[in-house]
């Protein structure tokens, strides 16, 4: 269990070049937490004090507006760090993480992480360099809500799964992942509604296919022109 542990460790970019002593000494200071598909993480409005390393799985972060609408802001695969805000301040905290499907999560306290940092001061600054690779992610994704129609914002996000999760097959591109049509919505900030009659069109134009809530492309060069 604790070789499993490290060789996770490994796959953060956090901790590359940290040696392998080193890696035994922060698996002694991580806890394993198995998350059912749809648990909460952490809530908006919790205390910062855990930085959380996805394992498996797939996590979203996403916060709820002044309407009460919830929007993902992005969603996270095996590999990534996540509830790093909470190292710099003491604020609450401004999103929610919530589990996509099954996933293990390893958890690591505050203090234990600031300690590691005052040993090893290359982590604060990849963290650094983490938060601001996030910060523009979040900023794109703010452009896209004021600047984009429904559609367009859709072809993007469509786009971008695919280029994430593909797989070819017979009926086209393939996005493996299954997404329901309001994590769809969630994920470009509109209704479920619109984001169905948005689907529909790009069914309807051949554009698309729908099969068990996966997605099939179709016709990129169409699906490209509709993203701008």
């Amino acid at each position: 269990m604790e070789r499993d542990k490290i060789w996770y460790l490994k796959k953060f970019n956090l901790f590359e070049n940290i040696s392998h002593d080193e890696l035994e000494n922060i698996s002694d200071k991580v806890s394993d937490n198995e998350v059912k598909k749809r648990d909460i993480v952490y809530l908006e409005g919790d205390t910062g004090e855990n930085l959380y390393f996805l394992k498996k799985g797939r996590v979203k972060i996403s916060r709820v507006n002044e309407a009460g609408k919830e929007i993902t802001l992005t969603m996270l695969e095996p590999g990534e760090i996540f509830g790093e805000l909470g190292l710099f301040d003491d604020q609450p905290r401004q999103t929610t993480a919530t589990a996509l499907e099954d996933s293990l999560i390893c958890m690591m306290r505050r203090a234990d992480f600031e300690q590691l940092m005052s040993n090893k001061p290359e982590l604060g600054f990849k963290l650094s360099k983490l938060m601001g690779l996030r910060l523009r992610h979040f900023e794109n994704r703010i452009d896209d809500l004021i600047f984009r129609d429904v559609p367009s914002r859709l072809a993007r996000l469509l786009l971008r799964l695919s280029e994430q999760h593909p797989i070819e097959t017979e009926n086209g591109l393939k996005i493996n992942i299954k997404l329901s049509q309001q994590e769809l919505a969630n994920l470009i900030g509109a209704t479920r509604e619109m984001t169905s009659s948005v689907l529909n069109n790009f069914r309807k134009d051949g554009i698309i296919s729908l099969e068990s809530k996966h997605i099939y492309i179709q016709d990129n060069k169409a699906l490209r022109k509709i993203a701008g």
